[in-house]
């Protein structure tokens, strides 16, 4: 516990300093200009596709005649793109950490390092292409988890525990992959993943129930719609952040594990002493 608090103070410390900011403004330009590009094909063709897809729900007609009876007909117009923008959101988020992960982690790693672990070895037991394979393989599994729990968000305590511990689940995932690849070899990457495994879920899952605040946002109804152009650039940047504090606070906690690991003796090997020869040389006593 005293190991997650410090990196927590360590990596919210090192949120505020100007270089860190400023990395946060790659992958925000990054993921807000492909959000915009994707919205700006695709929207008008998934919004059609999206209400022709609705328009078979009944329930959802009941709702419509609902509104309108409370004189609030008139959101039935923004219903449609606010559920848009609520299942885009699951890939933005991906994006965000891909992002973060690939273009920010490496550069907070180095410095992190230089600060605090200077004589920390570079055992460089992942690579570029490595953190590619374990984060799309990680996003799949965590897409493929969200779409198959979705039945179960309906019961409301499981909708604020389910997605926070699938997103907990794929950030720890990602990066603890790369807050160890340069400094850890592959064993010592997967022993300290097995000894420290819930306290990194554990940061993962905290990262996960910050970046729900952005969910917030979307909460105001026909305003999120409205304003959507500035919004949802906004909504992305909180995302970036927290995915950068996650990151800061695992490359903490990681390297002083790996550095701690490395101090533990050796179990010094057991040496077994032979036995004494029997002394030939003076014959037995009668």
């Amino acid at each position: 516990m005293g190991l997650l608090l410090d990196s927590f103070w360590r990596a919210l410390a090192y949120c505020l300093q100007p270089r860190v900011i400023l990395l946060s403004l790659l992958p925000l330009v990054l993921v807000v200009s492909l959000t915009a590009g994707l919205f700006w094909l695709f929207w008008d063709d998934a919004l059609v596709s999206l209400r022709s897809w609705l328009s078979d729900w009944a329930l959802l007609d009941s709702l419509y005649r609902w509104l309108e009876s409370v004189s609030l007909g008139h959101l039935r117009t923004v219903l449609d793109p606010l559920l848009l923008i609520m299942l885009v959101l699951p890939l933005v988020i991906l994006l965000s950490l891909l992002a973060v992960a690939w273009l920010v982690t490496p550069a907070v790693v180095k410095r992190v390092a230089a600060r605090r672990f200077p004589q920390l070895a570079e055992e460089q037991g992942g690579s570029f292409w490595g953190s590619v394979g374990q984060s799309l393989g990680s996003a799949l599994l965590a897409l493929l988890a969200l779409v198959l729990s979705l039945p179960l968000w309906l019961i409301p305590p499981l909708v604020i525990v389910l997605p926070p511990l699938i997103w907990g689940w794929l950030t720890s995932r990602v990066m603890v992959y790369d807050t160890l690849a340069l400094h850890a070899s592959r064993a010592e990457r997967e022993q300290l993943m097995q000894r420290h495994r819930y306290p990194l879920l554990a940061i993962g899952v905290v990262a996960g129930y910050m970046g729900a605040a952005p969910g917030l946002i979307w909460a105001v109804g026909a305003m999120a719609v409205v304003l959507a152009p500035l919004l949802v650039p906004l909504a992305i940047w909180i995302y970036t952040f927290v995915f950068i504090f996650a990151s800061l606070w695992f490359t903490h906690y990681g390297l002083a594990a790996l550095a701690a690991l490395r101090q533990e003796p050796l179990a010094a090997p057991v040496r077994v002493l032979p036995e004494p020869e029997a002394d030939v040389s003076t014959p037995p006593h009668a």
